[in-house]
């Protein structure tokens, strides 16, 4: 037999610990997992500044004291939220950057449609003007993502629509850069007309060298 685990409420953490940090399995795990999800759950009806430790302890069962010796802040627990809420939008693979492109656009806009989607992002960008952690994960995970999504244009280099020196991050961040900028500055909604002209701007960009960072980038074309 397994001999019994003592509870996490017997003794406090050694050292502090970074939000969120938990071994895994066992109740620890549990109680993460009850925690971020009542989250989750909060930001479909709350928003940022609406939301407590208290509406965070009551939906999830977990004691607000035990949120707090773990994750100290609202703030802690949302950075938690995003590291854990994995890739949400597919990379596309068409054949065609152009196409790829409007259908990672047309993805983005559907995600950022719904209210939850907008209010995370929203949460996540001011917990990081806050908390250190918070912008750390910020950084980590949303430069983690866009990272992987710019395959699709190595994938195009490699076709020979784009230069290969073309820096796949920057002509994503280029195309995510609108829909943020509406939804964080201007607070509308995003649409179609966004999608589109947000990929096709991003896509002409490419194409026409913008993002060339390699050698050979800034030579002068040879004279006929």
């Amino acid at each position: 037999m397994t001999p019994p685990q003592p509870q996490e409420s017997d003794r406090p953490p050694e050292h502090p610990r970074p939000h969120g940090a938990t071994r895994p399995g066992g109740r620890t795990a549990r109680t993460r997992a009850a925690v971020l999800a009542a989250a989750w759950d909060e930001l479909d009806t709350q928003d940022l500044a609406s939301l407590t430790i208290e509406r965070i302890a009551q939906r999830s069962g977990v004691h607000a004291a035990t949120i707090r010796r773990r994750w100290r802040t609202v703030e802690g627990v949302i950075s938690d939220l995003l590291s854990r809420s994995g890739g949400t939008i597919p990379v596309p693979d068409t054949g065609s950057l152009r196409q790829d492109l409007h259908a990672l656009a047309r993805s983005l806009a559907d995600f950022y449609a719904q209210q939850r989607n907008q209010r995370l992002i929203e949460a996540v960008v001011t917990a990081a003007t806050r908390d250190p952690g918070a912008d750390e994960v910020l950084q980590t995970v949303l430069g983690g993502r866009v990272r992987h999504v710019a395959s699709l244009v190595d994938r195009a280099a490699e076709r020979g629509e784009v230069a290969p020196d073309t820096d796949g991050f920057e002509v994503i961040a280029a195309l995510g850069a609108p829909f943020y900028y509406r939804l964080l500055m201007l607070r509308r909604p995003v649409d179609a007309n966004l999608a589109r002209t947000a990929a096709e701007t991003a896509y002409l960009a490419a194409a026409e060298g913008v993002f060339r960072t390699g050698a050979g980038a800034d030579e002068e074309p040879e004279s006929g």
